[in-house]
């Protein structure tokens, strides 16, 4: 188990499993309030939005040097701005209400903090 935890080092990461949190919730809750006819639109651009937060996490924690993982910490949080915009684009077309947006927009602001904050650490004292 422990040679597992080393291989996947990401998924020991706090904000990873946050992150990981934060999609399921927003999926869950975007499957029910958007309509069927967005399912290849904007449902769907704002899952790999989701999806690509997580993974920019993954695939950059396995990169050769801190700067390089940073990189991808970044596209990680560019990815996030994204989903917020999905959010943003729901509320403008009355598929959710300002309120029910409210709770995802301050989660996605802590998940921009942590993420900000790794990246800074790892471009202040790289270890690799």
């Amino acid at each position: 188990m422990a040679d597992l935890q080393k291989k996947f080092r990401f998924r020991e990461f706090r904000v990873y499993k946050e992150v990981r949190k934060f999609a399921k919730e927003l999926k869950d809750f975007s499957k029910k309030k958007f309509p069927s006819y967005e399912q290849f639109s904007l449902l769907s651009q704002l899952w790999r939005a989701l999806d690509s937060v997580i993974l920019n996490i993954a695939e950059g924690s396995d990169r050769g040097t801190d700067k390089d993982f940073a990189l991808f910490l970044n596209r990680s949080h560019t990815s996030l701005n994204e989903v917020v915009s999905c959010l943003d684009i729901a509320v403008d077309c009355k598929y959710i209400e300002e309120l029910e947006r409210e709770p995802f927009l301050v989660k996605a602001a802590d998940l921009a903090d942590q993420l900000t904050a790794f990246r800074r650490k790892l471009l202040s004292a790289p270890a690799k």
